[in-house]
C-alpha cells in the first residue's frame, strides 16, 4: 500500500504495486491495467438545475452538459488562481464530481455556500462510488462502444468572440457500468462503481492489476497535470496546463475570469509545465514533491511529481518560471536536470 512506502502521502489508501511496478509500467503502455484509485473524493450534485448552476461556478461550458457526457472543470479564486479540479460525469439525474484525495471537503464547502436558491443537493458520495482506471491501448477495446475522449484546440491570443463552440472544452463518452458509470479519458477508461463492488468489478475485468505507482509514471510521462502536485497556492490555469481541458475561454462570467482572459491574450503566463529528465549520477531517487528547481543557485521553479519510468529513467513534471530557456542547465537536489522539448 502507498501508506507502507510512504506515510506522508497524500495518496493512502491504494496499491502503490504489485510486486513489479516496471512490469505493470509496461502493461499500462502496451496492453491495459485496472488501478484502484478509491482514495479519490466523490461529490454528487443531483437536482433539475444543476447543469446551469455549475456553468456559472467553474470554469467550463456545462449548461448543456447531456446524460452521457463528461468533462472536466476547475473553480478558482477571485484572482484566478487555481483552488479545485474535477472531472464531471453526468448521468441524467446527477453530476458526479470526482476530485483529489483531500479536496472532496473544499469542493463541497464551496458549492454549498453558492447554493442559494438553486435547484440542486449537493453531498459528499465518496461512500458511495469508487474510482478505479483502466490504463492502456487494450482499455478501449474493453469498451468499445465509448466514443473517443475529444479535446478542443485553444484558440490563439486575441480570438474573435463566438469563434469558440458553446460546449465543453473536453468531452468524453459515458455509459453505464456495473451499478456505476464508465468515462472514456485520454489515458483509458475511469469507472466510477458501487464501493462495496470494487472487488467483484476488478474480478470481472478480466485485466491485470497495477499499482498506482505505475499509473502515476504513466501520467507523468504523458504531461498530465494533477491538482496539488503539479500546482501551488498562487498557480493559474495557463501555467499547469489546464487550459485545454478544463477551461472554455468565451463563456459567460465566472469567478477569476477576469485573470484568465487577462493572461491568455497577453500570451504570456508567469511559469509553465514541462517535463524534465534527471541525470541519476548522484542520485537514483526521484526528488520529493515540491523540491526547487535551481538554475545558477537560484530557484526557478519546483518538482510536482517526480517518478522513475521504465524507458525514460528519472523524469518529473515540474513548474518553471516562463524565462528558463529550454536549453538551461538545472539541477534539483544532488541531480542535474534538463528540460523535455519534444
Amino acid at each position: 500500500m502507498v501508506e507502507d512506502l510512504d506515510p506522508t502521502s497524500a495518496d493512502a489508501g491504494v496499491p502503490a504495486h504489485f510486486g513489479d511496478p516496471m512490469r505493470e509500467q509496461r502493461l499500462l503502455e502496451t496492453a491495459a491495467g485496472v488501478i484502484d484509485r478509491s482514495n479519490r473524493e466523490v461529490i454528487a450534485v443531483p437536482g433539475e438545475e444543476r447543469a446551469s448552476w455549475l456553468h456559472t461556478l467553474t470554469t467550463q461550458h456545462l449548461s448543456d452538459l447531456s446524460a452521457n457526457q463528461g468533462s472536466e472543470l476547475l473553480v478558482l479564486s477571485p484572482n484566478g488562481h487555481v483552488e479545485h479540479h474535477a472531472y464531471i460525469t453526468e448521468d441524467g439525474t446527477t453530476a458526479w464530481l470526482d476530485t483529489e484525495p483531500g479536496a472532496g471537503a473544499g469542493l463541497l464547502r464551496y458549492l454549498e455556500m453558492m447554493r442559494f436558491f438553486t435547484k440542486v443537493e449537493p453531498r459528499d458520495a465518496t461512500s458511495e462510488l469508487a474510482v478505479l482506471s483502466v490504463v492502456g491501448p487494450a482499455a478501449a477495446d474493453l469498451f468499445p462502444d465509448l466514443g473517443a475522449p475529444r479535446v478542443g484546440a485553444v484558440p490563439g491570443p486575441k480570438f474573435a468572440a463566438g469563434s469558440v463552440p458553446p460546449e465543453p472544452t473536453s468531452l468524453y463518452s459515458v455509459r453505464e457500468f456495473e451499478g456505476g458509470l464508465a468515462r472514456r479519458v485520454p489515458l483509458g477508461v475511469d469507472l466510477l462503481v458501487p464501493r462495496e463492488a470494487k472487488t467483484s468489478v476488478i474480478e470481472k475485468l478480466g485485466v491485470p492489476r497495477a499499482g498506482l505507482w505505475a499509473y502515476e509514471a504513466v501520467r507523468v510521462a504523458a504531461r498530465t497535470p494533477r491538482l496539488g502536485w503539479e500546482t501551488d497556492h498562487r498557480t493559474i490555469p495557463a501555467e499547469a496546463g489546464l487550459i485545454a481541458t478544463g477551461v472554455h475561454l468565451d463563456k459567460g462570467c465566472y469567478r477569476g475570469q477576469e485573470t484568465v482572459a487577462r493572461v491568455h491574450h497577453l500570451g504570456r503566463p508567469p511559469r509553465r509545465l514541462v517535463l524534465l529528465h534527471f541525470d541519476g549520477v548522484a542520485s537514483d531517487h526521484p526528488p520529493a514533491k515540491g523540491t526547487p528547481v535551481e538554475l545558477d543557485g537560484r530557484a526557478v521553479g519546483f518538482v510536482g511529481t517526480a517518478v522513475r519510468h521504465h524507458e525514460l529513467g528519472m523524469i518529473a513534471l515540474a513548474v518553471l518560471k516562463r524565462n528558463v530557456a529550454d536549453d538551461a542547465r538545472l539541477t534539483v537536489g544532488e541531480s542535474a536536470a534538463a528540460i523535455d522539448t519534444a
